[in-house]
């Protein structure tokens, strides 16, 4: 990947997503669901890993559309115990990686993730890379059960001015996101 033409500011806060923009991690995750299909459903089934789309939980509704809500949810929760054993297949972004390492010691860096916490501290812990953020935002849902905008829930919680923030980002739902919350496109890194 080509590093990206910066221009950061002392003042400047760096917001970073991880799955898929600091750390590719879809390789681990698939492989976690695949051994937790595995050890609840016994099916002919036989899913394929794709690198061009990650494997999640509406993947699995539609691989296995009979999952019963139980079975769903056990191997949700499997699926979240496997992967430990699959950090290894876990791969740093080396040039996001780089910026976050240098401007960690200069600016504010914050994690702002979908990643449920165990697995993100797990993530970054492997990587070494836990002590360069000086706040962490974990997956966060509402009390109806919808996803919260990730960008205004940090923002909000960090009083921070959304014309300051640089994000690092490579999911365009979460791009618009950050839009939605005031950061300004021509600070958004699409990674």
């Amino acid at each position: 990947m080509k590093k990206p033409k910066l221009h950061i500011k002392g003042n400047d806060v760096l917001f970073f997503d991880m799955d898929g923009t600091l750390v590719d991690t879809d390789f681990a995750n698939f492989l976690s669901y695949k051994k937790a299909i595995q050890s609840f459903i016994q099916t002919d089934i036989k899913i394929k890993f794709n690198p061009n789309e990650r494997f999640n939980r509406a993947s699995l509704k539609i691989a296995l559309p009979n999952l019963t809500k139980l079975e769903y949810e056990k191997i949700i929760q499997k699926k979240e115990e496997n992967y430990k054993e699959h950090l290894s297949e876990t791969k740093l972004n080396k040039s996001v990686v780089d910026i976050l390492i240098k401007y960690s010691k200069t600016n504010k860096t914050v994690l702002v993730t979908n990643c449920r916490k165990n697995r993100a501290l797990m993530t970054l812990d492997y990587h070494n890379l836990s002590d360069k953020f000086d706040n962490i935002f974990f997956r966060n849902i509402s009390d109806n059960g919808n996803r919260i905008n990730k960008y205004k829930n940090a923002i909000s919680n960090l009083s921070l001015t959304a014309q300051t923030i640089i994000v690092f980002e490579n999911e365009r739902p979460e791009i618009e996101d950050a839009i939605l919350a005031g950061i300004l496109t021509k600070n958004i890194l699409s990674i």
